[in-house]
């Protein structure tokens, strides 16, 4: 998303960080600002698990989306943890971005958020981001959006955008960039994300098994890459990259509803997500898809640690 600088402006960098509620449109908001996808989307709740690190190159200035998990009261030691990576980051970055839905009411999970950006700082500039305009229609709603919103926190400025339809999402990374400090690149340019590339497979590979799911076993899946390696004795004009992936759930019946009826289901997974991961990549990939039963695994320290979180 390039913008052009101004003749005399310093050129400026840092972070910003989107924060909101489970679902809010933060890694949807993130692709676009990036113009490429750099974190998974989902329609459920707790899509995102870690920081994801999306860079905006522009001429006046490198603008690092850090999109986290969905601030939330936790019912597991994972929802503690992942509320400990939003209050690290939240402590880091120059300014931050609260993402509130224009097309649901403002509610309990919005202020208990508000609470906690109240402890921030009083340097940290916050702003407010309406996402998915599109989704109202009524310009009298989205205005009552606005003001609610605006009633959360002492905000610099509010910024209602859609993702989808690409409205305002410029003029957010304007507002988010004036906020920046003067300062070099902090990444190389053209480079999009820091992400190793493991993560990002493993994070493709969940994506793709969340799609469909229903009631709690969106939560119980975890996904690790446990290697990537050049297949042997193939000619260099037909390289193959064999992928050997563990998907892991908490249950015996969560493992049947991953692998579907005769495997029907997983081989859907793997063929959606072996698309992704070629497109990202840029090479040919065998992917090798195991599904494993983690008793509990969400509520257990040393699971957690051998999943990576």
């Amino acid at each position: 998303m390039a913008a052009s600088a101004e003749a005399g402006a310093p050129f400026r960098s840092g972070f910003a960080c989107f924060v909101g509620r489970p679902n809010a449109g933060k890694s949807t908001l993130t692709n676009a600002l990036v113009g490429s996808k750099v974190a998974i989307t989902s329609g459920r709740p707790q899509t995102t698990r870690h920081a994801v690190r999306g860079i905006v190159h522009r001429d006046d200035a490198q603008l690092v989306l850090v999109d986290t998990p969905g601030l939330h009261r936790p019912r597991t030691l994972l929802g503690q943890r992942l509320n400990d990576v939003v209050r690290a980051t939240l402590s880091e970055v120059d300014v931050v971005a609260f993402c509130v839905p224009a097309n649901e009411a403002v509610g309990p999970g919005d202020r208990f958020i508000a609470g906690e950006l109240a402890r921030l700082p009083k340097r940290t500039p916050l702003v407010a981001v309406v996402t998915k305009s599109d989704l109202v229609s009524d310009r009298d709603a989205l205005g009552a959006q606005l003001l609610a919103v605006c009633s959360l926190a002492d905000f610099v400025d509010v910024v209602p955008v859609s993702a989808v339809s690409s409205f305002q999402v410029g003029l957010l990374a304007d507002v988010l960039v004036s906020r920046l400090p003067p300062g070099p690149p902090l990444y190389p340019d053209g480079e999009l994300t820091d992400e190793p590339e493991q993560v990002m497979v493993a994070e493709l590979v969940r994506e793709a098994a969340l799609e469909g799911v229903r009631d709690e076993l969106p939560h119980s899946l975890a996904v690790v890459v446990e290697e990537m390696i050049p297949r042997e004795d193939r000619p260099a004009d037909r390289p193959l990259l064999d992928v050997h992936v563990n998907v892991y759930v908490e249950r015996q019946s969560q493992k049947a509803i991953v692998i579907g009826a005769k495997g029907a289901r997983l081989k859907d997974v793997g063929t959606r997500a072996r698309g992704q991961i070629e497109a990202l990549l840029g090479t040919p990939v065998y992917l090798d898809l195991h599904v494993k039963v983690a008793k509990d695994w969400q509520r257990d320290p040393r699971q957690l640690r051998r999943l990576g979180f």
